[in-house]
């Protein structure tokens, strides 16, 4: 079954002439990084938040220590654990800061500049590129983008 003229990705996701497979194929491997990278950033996070919990739950620790007549366990953690720095003078949200603005920044920038400058900015070509081969053209479910039947 042949494709119609309409058929396939729309125009931001069409390989502009001229852009060889290797290049489509390194600009997916970049894309593909920083989606891993995304998701690291996503679990660190998740350490601010639950740091973050877990030192907030401290309160209820020692006041409990306290209760149960134990003033020297609860000196110790609140003191010496409560509010610590988790890596040397760094509370987690100024990792998530140094992060942000410094590995992930870049590299967010340099994947920028790696379309803009070899594909006029379109995203996921090779994702498009694999949709067009792996799908069948004219099957429901198989339509090339949304809005097309066929």
């Amino acid at each position: 079954m042949g494709q119609q003229a309409d058929d396939g990705p729309d125009t931001a996701h069409r390989r502009p002439a001229g852009v060889n497979d290797v290049t489509v194929e390194a600009l997916g491997k970049l894309s593909e990084a920083l989606e891993t990278v995304e998701r690291a950033r996503g679990h660190l996070y998740s350490l601010h938040q639950l740091i973050g919990h877990a030192d907030l739950m401290l309160d209820d620790a020692v006041a409990r220590f306290r209760a149960a007549d134990q003033p020297a366990l609860a000196d110790r953690i609140e003191q010496d654990l409560l509010g610590r720095n988790v890596i040397a003078g760094r509370w987690t949200f100024q990792i998530v800061e140094d992060f942000d603005d410094g590995y992930y920044a870049l590299f967010r920038e340099l994947d920028r500049y790696a379309r803009d400058t070899l594909v006029g900015g379109r995203r996921h070509l090779f994702e498009a590129e694999l949709k067009e081969r792996r799908r069948t053209s004219g099957r429901p479910g198989h339509e090339a983008r949304p809005g097309h039947e066929g």
